[in-house]
């Protein structure tokens, strides 16, 4: 049996400069869909796969997520004054026990290699999840509880990925499919942004990972690749060589909501699958659709 994965590292130091000026002050994980920051929905799926250890890689201007994930008595004290008890309780519940977070800085922009390096003493001797929270998931289980499953079965690295047209592979990282089902099959190989000829499948690497400790002596080599960053596409390729990765086609929808068009795409499903505003919201949306 594998080791349990209790740790889960979230990358949150970038700049988000796709969304200036809203992100000038604002870390964009704080942006929020419907009325939950963006990083929020990362952190619950974590939760929801057994996660017992949330590790936040920030950077400058970041500390306002260190305090959404703090109690604020205040605001406690001021609901409770005031009755609104629904507010409160949603509070406490979505918030981690003392001691399940650190935070770490990732001091220099050196890509996304490098800021789970930058984890490595928080993380430790032990497999671990990353998710990166740009990535917004629509599933049920939540996308990361179904590749633990696949983790638990084989003790293997562990990637999520979905269809894209093959025409759209250029722009992504790609893996290559051997035997095996949608819920864990073998990744024969990856490459990052192929032309489409070139391409071993229209899988793509879609923002989830399970990995296994030795990732992190391949990163400490600081070894830069696509855009003179450390990759971390680059390190699990050649960690390729020696483990077992196993692909996860999950069940669900996902949403890029590190660009606008699929940020708002999220609000609007998110929005509508709620019960509370979704009927005067579908109607707020046919008034602006046209005819």
């Amino acid at each position: 049996m594998p080791k349990r994965i209790r740790v889960a590292v979230f990358p949150v130091a970038g700049l988000g400069t796709r969304f200036l000026p809203a992100t000038k002050a604002m870390p964009k994980e704080m942006l929020t869909i419907v009325d939950r920051p963006v990083i929020q929905y990362a952190v619950d799926e974590a939760r929801e796969a057994g996660i017992e250890h949330f590790v936040f890689v920030t950077g400058r201007n970041k500390s306002v997520i260190e305090d959404h994930f703090d109690r604020q008595l205040e605001l406690e004290w001021t609901l409770e004054s005031r009755g609104k008890t629904d507010a409160l309780e949603t509070l406490r519940r979505e918030l981690p026990i003392a001691g399940q977070t650190s935070f770490t800085r990732q001091q220099e922009p050196l890509g996304l290699g490098h800021a789970v390096w930058c984890a490595r003493n928080l993380v430790g001797n032990e497999p671990f999840a990353l998710l990166l929270p740009d990535m917004v998931f629509k599933s049920e289980p939540g996308v990361l509880k179904q590749m633990v499953g696949a983790y638990e079965e084989t003790g293997n690295n562990v990637i999520a990925v979905e269809e894209v047209a093959p025409e759209n592979v250029s722009s992504y990282g790609v893996v290559g499919r051997g035997q095996g089902p949608d819920s864990g099959f073998e990744v024969t190989s990856m490459v990052e942004k192929p032309k489409r000829e070139d391409a071993p499948s229209n899988l793509i690497i879609s923002g989830r990972y399970i990995l296994r400790p030795e990732i992190f002596a391949l990163l400490s080599e600081h070894t830069k690749g696509a855009g003179g960053e450390i990759q971390i596409t680059d390190a699990m390729q050649t960690l390729l060589r020696n483990q077992g990765f196993t692909g996860v086609k999950y069940e669900g929808r996902s949403f890029d909501c590190g660009s606008k068009s699929g940020f708002l795409a999220a609000n609007v499903a998110f929005a509508l699958d709620r019960p509370d505003i979704s009927g005067q919201f579908l109607s707020e949306l046919k008034g602006i659709l046209p005819a």
